[in-house]
């Protein structure tokens, strides 16, 4: 599968490895643009979807993966590895009309009330998450709204559990990884070394860095987070927020760790 170029001036796709594809898409948060990579992991038969981006990014995702000759239609699993809007927003709209999913949804147990819609997002308070469901257009707000607001049904459909490896893309090792939310998990894909670290690490101007404190619910325990690392052999790590980073990554966990 190769790169494929820019949409737009704002999205792309990237191969990391064999099976394993980076998206880099624009989102608008509070005022503020941002570049999310959710991810893909795919083999000749069935794809998986790490995060789904804000509300109505669904429609993007899709393309990408029509475009790389991936079937909408094989859509195995969709993986939220928090509850933060910009990684759960986007869920609805692959969800059916009726709110049914043809696939499974898995998220860790620590953050699944609130994305199964029975507890608020720990980050947005009501009033700023009705000025974003306000500039969005109906069809999105209300699905947004009946997936998570007054929901009529749970959204998760398999917990997982910390240190499980998952049968999807040769292995895909859970990473329990509490600090930016109690139930945040980063993913190892055992065939290429790479970690999925979504937000318990960030890039910026090609430093590693932690969680963003601005961000994050517990400092302290998303610090003590990165030691569970260490036993990883990384040599590719991508972030939610940065992208794709490559190059004595282990060291730089443990830097991260000494001097936080």
């Amino acid at each position: 599968m190769p790169k494929l170029g820019p949409r737009a001036g704002s999205a792309a796709m990237m191969r990391i490895a064999e099976g394993l594809e980076m998206l880099e898409l624009t989102m608008k948060l509070g005022g503020r643009t941002m570049i999310i990579h959710p991810m893909i992991v795919h083999d000749q038969d069935t794809w998986t979807l790490i995060d789904t981006g804000m509300p109505g990014m669904a429609e993007a995702i899709l393309a990408f993966a029509n475009e790389a000759g991936i079937s909408e239609k094989t859509l195995r699993t969709i993986i939220l590895t928090h509850q933060d809007i910009d990684h759960i927003g986007g869920l609805p709209q692959f969800l059916g009309d009726n709110g049914e999913a043809a696939f499974e949804i898995y998220a860790h147990e620590d953050d699944r009330d609130t994305i199964d819609g029975q507890a608020p997002l720990l980050k947005f308070p009501p009033e700023r998450l009705s000025a974003e469901l306000a500039s969005l257009t109906d069809h999105v707000r209300l699905k947004f709204e009946s997936t998570f607001v007054q929901p009529s049904k749970p959204n998760v459909t398999r917990l997982i559990l910390d240190g499980e490896t998952l049968p999807i893309g040769g292995g895909l090792t859970v990473i329990h990884t509490p600090g930016h939310t109690p139930g945040h998990v980063s993913l190892y894909h055992q065939a290429s070394k790479t970690l999925i670290a979504s937000d318990a690490l960030v890039i910026h101007n090609g430093e590693l860095l932690g969680s963003s404190p601005y961000s994050t619910v517990n400092m302290e325990q998303a610090i003590s987070s990165l030691e569970k690392f260490k036993p990883f052999e990384i040599e590719t790590v991508v972030c939610y927020h940065g992208g794709l980073l490559r190059g004595d990554i282990n060291k730089r966990i443990e830097a991260l760790t000494v001097n936080p």
